[in-house]
Formats: C-alpha cells, sequence, structure tokens
C-alpha cells in the first residue's frame, strides 16, 4: 500500500471514529420542560374551541391547535383538595389521606399531603430537574385556633413538605383575588408578600420572569424545569376581575351566555338533597356573575399568553410540555345547582391541552378518558423522568397513547364524593365514552342510582335507572369491578347494605 492509499485509509478510520462518538451527544434529545397550567374551576365547556360556552380564549385555543386537545379529562373528585392530593400523589384520596377540603376542621383527619408519599414534584427533582410551583396549593390543613370557632382555610407549608420543589411562590387557599398574598421560596410564616394586584397578572409576572431568568437565580439553567401554575380565577368571588374583561359579556343577556340546556335558574334542585356536596339554592350567583365567570376566563387567557409568548421568546417553546387543564368544572346553574362536587359533566369534565411541538403533532383531538391518578405517570413516562417513580401509584402510564396513537385506553373513569373523615362514605360512579353511572349513599343508608346516556342526551337530563337500559346493569358491574380493582373501602359498606 503506497503512502496516498495509507494516509487516505487512516483519514476514513479517523473521521467513522469521530462520526460515532459524536453521533450520541448530537441525536441524543435534551429533558423536555414542563409547564403544567391549572386554573381553578375552569369547566371544558368553557374553552372557546369547544363550541360550547360562548367564551372568548384565542390563547388556549390556538394552543390546543398545536397540540392535542383530550375531550373526556375528568376530575375524579371535582373539588380542590382531592383533585391536587390526586395529582401530586398518582393515587385516589382513600389512598393519599386527602379526603375533602383542606381547612382547620378537616386538621384532626390529618387530611394534608403526607410527607412520606413520594409525589411528581420528588420524581421530577431525583431524575435532574428544577421544580417550581406558583399560586394555590390547598394541600395543607392547618391546626384550629383554640377555642374559636374560625375555620382556617389558608395555611403555610413548610419547606419538608413541600416535596422538592425548591422555587416556592404559593400560599395555601384564599380568594381574594385583588390583593394576593404569598409565601415566597425560604420565607418564614410570619414573612407573608402582599400583592396589590389581580392574582392572575401578577402570577404570570412571576412565571415570566422564572422562565427568563435574568440573575440565574429562580431556577438552576443548567437542569431542565417543571413548573406548575395553580391559578385561582376563575373560582370564585366571581366579581373579582378587571373590568376589561368583562367588556365583551358586559350588553349580553342571561340567555346569550347561558346557553346549556340544562340550565334551571329558579329550581331548588330538590331531588338532589340528599347530596351534601351538591350547592342548591344559590342560582342567583349564575344570574348575577355568569358575565364574570367568563370575564375571569378571559382575562387568564391572556395571562397563559403572556407566558407562552416569553416561552417563545427564549427559545424555549418546541422542547416544553405545556399542558392546560383545571382541578373541576362550574355548575353555573346547570341542573339548578353551582359550584361543583357532583357527578355531571359540568363539574367533572375538565381541559386538557397538551402541547409539544417536537413529539406530538398539532390539530389532535382525541377522546382518551384521562383520570386525574393518570397524570402523574403519564407525564413522567413522556419526560423520561422515571426513577424514582412509585409502584403502587393508582394511576396509568397513557403516554403511549398521546405520544404515538398506540396503546390500551381507559373503558372507564371513576368518580367520587367523600365525607370529611370518612373513607367508605359517599357516592361511587363511572364515566365511559356513551354514559354515566353513579351509584349513591346518603346519611340515612338509602341507596340512589342514575344513568344517563351521554351521546343521545349530552345535558344529562334524564335519569334512565329503571327504564330497561342494557347499560344499566353493565355499568353497575363494571363499577363494583373497578372499585374493588382499586380497593375502595365503600365497597363493603356498599355491600353490607344489600
Amino acid at each position: 500500500m503506497n503512502n496516498t492509499k495509507y494516509l487516505y485509509y487512516l483519514l476514513c478510520i479517523v473521521v467513522a471514529f469521530v462520526s460515532c462518538q459524536s453521533t450520541p451527544k448530537e441525536t441524543k434529545s435534551k429533558q423536555p420542560n414542563l409547564l403544567f397550567i391549572f386554573p381553578d374551576q375552569l369547566r371544558n365547556a368553557g374553552i372557546g374551541i369547544n363550541n360550547q360556552d360562548p367564551v372568548y380564549t384565542p390563547n388556549i385555543d390556538q394552543l390546543a391547535k398545536e397540540g392535542m386537545l383530550i375531550s373526556n379529562a375528568v376530575s375524579n373528585f371535582p373539588l380542590c383538595s382531592p383533585y391536587r392530593g390526586m395529582l401530586m400523589t398518582g393515587k385516589l384520596p382513600y389512598h393519599n389521606s386527602v379526603l375533602s377540603n383542606a381547612n382547620s376542621n378537616r386538621y384532626k383527619y390529618n387530611n394534608s399531603w403526607q410527607k412520606e408519599d413520594v409525589s411528581f414534584s420528588d420524581v421530577l427533582v431525583k431524575n435532574g430537574y428544577d421544580a417550581g410551583y406558583v399560586g394555590k396549593l390547598h394541600l395543607t390543613s392547618p391546626p384550629p385556633i383554640p377555642d374559636k370557632d374560625t375555620v382556617i382555610w389558608d395555611a403555610y407549608t413548610p419547606k419538608e413538605f413541600r416535596h422538592g420543589f425548591n422555587f416556592w411562590y404559593s400560599y395555601g387557599t384564599f380568594d381574594q383575588h385583588n390583593t394576593p398574598h404569598y409565601w415566597v421560596n425560604d420565607a418564614k410564616e410570619s414573612e407573608v408578600t402582599y400583592i396589590n394586584e389581580w392574582s392572575a397578572k401578577h402570577e404570570a409576572d412571576v412565571i415570566i420572569d422564572y422562565i427568563k431568568n435574568p440573575s440565574e437565580k429562580t431556577r438552576n439553567k443548567d437542569k431542565p424545569f417543571a413548573l406548575f401554575w395553580s391559578v385561582n380565577p376563575p373560582h370564585p368571588p366571581y366579581q373579582y376581575v378587571p373590568e376589561k374583561y368583562v367588556a365583551p359579556y358586559k350588553n349580553k343577556t342571561l340567555s346569550e351566555l347561558l346557553v346549556r340546556d340544562n340550565v334551571d335558574l329558579e329550581a331548588a334542585a330538590e331531588a338532589l338533597a340528599f347530596h351534601k356536596g351538591a350547592t342548591r339554592n344559590h342560582t342567583h350567583l349564575a344570574k348575577e356573575h355568569v358575565k364574570n365567570y367568563f370575564a375571569m376566563i378571559t382575562g387568564v387567557d391572556e395571562q397563559i399568553g403572556r407566558v407562552l409568548e416569553a416561552l417563545k421568546e427564549q427559545g424555549l417553546d418546541k422542547n416544553t410540555i405545556v399542558v392546560i387543564t383545571s382541578d373541576h368544572g362550574e355548575m353555573m346553574g346547570s341542573h339548578g345547582l353551582m359550584s361543583k362536587n357532583i357527578w355531571y359533566d359540568e363539574a367533572i369534565n375538565v381541559p386538557f391541552i397538551v402541547r409539544w411541538p417536537e413529539k406530538i403533532k398539532g390539530g389532535q383531538k382525541n377522546d382518551l378518558l384521562l383520570s386525574v391518578p393518570d397524570v402523574m405517570p403519564t407525564l413522567l413516562h413522556m419526560m423520561g423522568a422515571t426513577e424514582g417513580m412509585p409502584t403502587d401509584l393508582d394511576g396509568t402510564d397513557l403516554s403511549s397513547v398521546i405520544l404515538e396513537g398506540k396503546g390500551n385506553q381507559p373503558k372507564a373513569a371513576l368518580y367520587y364524593y367523600i365525607k370529611e373523615g370518612q373513607p367508605a362514605s359517599g357516592h361511587r360512579g363511572i364515566k365511559t365514552t356513551t354514559h354515566t353511572f353513579v351509584i349513591t349513599i346518603d346519611d340515612d343508608n338509602t341507596i340512589r342510582e342514575f344513568l344517563y346516556d351521554n351521546v343521545n342526551d349530552p345535558y344529562q337530563l334524564k335519569n334512565e335507572v329503571g327504564e330497561g337500559n342494557v347499560m344499566e346493569g353493565k355499568l353497575r358491574a363494571e363499577l363494583l369491578k373497578m372499585l374493588g380493582i382499586k380497593k375502595d373501602p365503600w365497597l363493603n359498606y356498599y355491600q353490607s347494605l344489600q
């Protein structure tokens, strides 16, 4: 072999070696960031792209067009604290101690986020993430004040109970949207930061600063981030909203705003008097405030738009998983009810939009029955952040369904109503893509059943129990089977009454 050929041969070997060495670095995908946004009390009907409520949400709509819109996301226990407990732990309420809304009356039941529950944020931190939380937490039941009947809702969460979140700009729960307060990072309980600004606007500013990270103090720039934002609006009081957001709705009539066929503003909903969670005799609030409720949604949408623009400006939008969802919906006069905590779709069907340009093709719609405990394992698998994830979760990893359109989809999602401190109490139900079936047990141990055909009766106006619908027996059997699999203590109580 002459020198020229030898040098050429040697060069080929060097090039091949260098190529082999550099390929993994060039092709290895960087861990995605996560921005998880969940406005409080935002029903799925309240997103403009769904063409149900006449509400203006251009930024959320655009996000849905750029990602996947999941139409059957279910808040299995449509109440603030139980939802948050399921989201953070991947476990159902009777497995994580958060059986009801956290406040001082529930302190005696230890109705709080448990320190020993390895949670969403714990796993993220173990897998190299910088984790942040902004806004309402509502997972700590504070101790009562001795010799006083005052119920304390807001609560300070000590650092050792924050499950790895190192950026903290949060509070327990309160509803003064125009004058919010926060505990910031290492602040002691007495060191409260008070703000004189609409909470959604202020929190968006905080998050934009977190994203831009100008001083490199809000987060570690060398780590991917996972930021959870729980913005309180559109939770009531509905009137706490800047006037500029009310303007598009101000001159509209009730019939132009409350367009659902099941709205009844005059009924006392007597048939639901047994259900202690159902908010009856308050439909005057719908008359007075539906325009404010929609205005808050529009205002939150604007702030979400500002945050998404900051992501884009920083070049982080392509490899950031953005999720928009909610802890539960709002009845707003449907079935003569207000608020949440009942099995109707206005309460349990929440938005779920996920955008990840690097992995999820835009413009997709999916009728996946996504339950709250599924969110933790699904997102952790999507992010490749599964080291240290507990093996006893109640949720299921549905990442392959979202990313590849493959894998088994759940056939049903469970519904819960549980009384404080009593895990075997209350009501249980099941929602499929076509039906809703519920069994209730009231304080007198009276059992009732409800069956709705959600395809032919989308507003759930007719209870078909006892009318020969073959789905009644099938869904009852499926519900009891699922409760058995999930080791629900309610099942033994129900069976003892048969």
